[in-house]
């Protein structure tokens, strides 16, 4: 069975271009994950990896859809392996079924994560140099206009810190960071 697996960053990134593919390929069932593919931690992903069966071929567009550095994609393609499961990646043309797919799916991984460390260094050096030009600002930060009227029904008591987490859509550490700030 051909098992499609599609990764955008972003719910808002648009994952068509990759369905598109996936049916031109005749590929069967497809898992779809809207989250960063530093972790494995993707719930498609993860039953994907629990629903293929041996035989069965695992295709992506790009490798980088499918693992973001070398360890991880490594790792899976062996737990893909180990089940018997080969692996295609259309974009670098890679075949896990072959020798040479093998070899060159290591290589590519390699020249993958270089090409994302090299994207963060940019990056990096953007934001520097726009800030030394007092151009960059940082992210903006993270309001609700509920949030003192949520402040102090959780000092109160009525309310846990979780739930207040909650009605503002924050995390803990946002939470916390702007609670110590409003109370300054």
């Amino acid at each position: 069975m051909e098992i499609g697996y599609i990764r955008t960053s972003t719910a808002e990134q648009n994952e068509a271009r990759q369905e598109v593919l996936m049916k031109e390929l005749g590929v069967e069932q497809i898992f779809i994950d809207k989250m960063t593919g530093k972790t494995l931690d993707r719930p498609e992903l993860q039953k994907m990896l629990s629903f293929v069966r041996e035989g069965d071929t695992v295709v992506v567009e790009a490798i980088s859809r499918f693992a973001r550095n070398t360890k991880d994609l490594l790792f899976l393609v062996e737990e893909l392996t180990k089940k018997n499961v080969n692996f295609v990646s259309k974009k670098e043309a890679i075949d896990t079924n072959t020798p040479a797919g093998k070899f060159m799916l290591t290589v590519f991984a390699a020249i993958s994560e270089l090409e994302v460390s090299y994207l963060h260094q940019r990056q990096a050096e953007g934001i520097a140099i726009a800030k030394s030009k007092g151009v960059y600002k940082g992210r903006k930060p993270i309001t609700h206009p509920d949030f003192e009227k949520v402040v102090k029904i959780w000092r109160k008591g009525e309310i846990t810190a979780v739930e207040a987490m909650k009605r503002l859509g924050m995390k803990s550490s946002t939470f916390y960071n702007k609670v110590k700030a409003y109370e300054k």
